[in-house]
């Protein structure tokens, strides 16, 4: 990090938390200068409609987070070994 983005960042840290938070939020949007793919933004909204349709219908089930947590710590047991 260069002197100057140092600074910056002691300056930063010593701003309010909310004040922090939208520096942080316009600092990251910053990053994201590629024009985005219009078919993109169209696919995940129907991939996302799609994925509530079959929730809603019960073709799929939800799994509850302590179940998913206690399944990948067991996978990562597993490779670990």
């Amino acid at each position: 990090m260069t002197p100057d983005a140092s600074e910056l960042l002691k300056k930063a840290l010593a701003l309010p938390p909310e004040a922090r938070a939208a520096l942080a939020t316009s600092l990251f949007e910053s990053l994201d200068q590629e024009p985005a793919d219009e078919g993109v933004e169209a696919a995940w909204s129907e991939e996302v409609k799609r994925r509530i349709e079959d929730i809603d219908s019960g073709k799929v089930q939800m799994i509850p987070y302590e179940e998913v947590l206690r399944r990948l710590a067991a996978l990562l047991s597993d490779a670990s070994k």
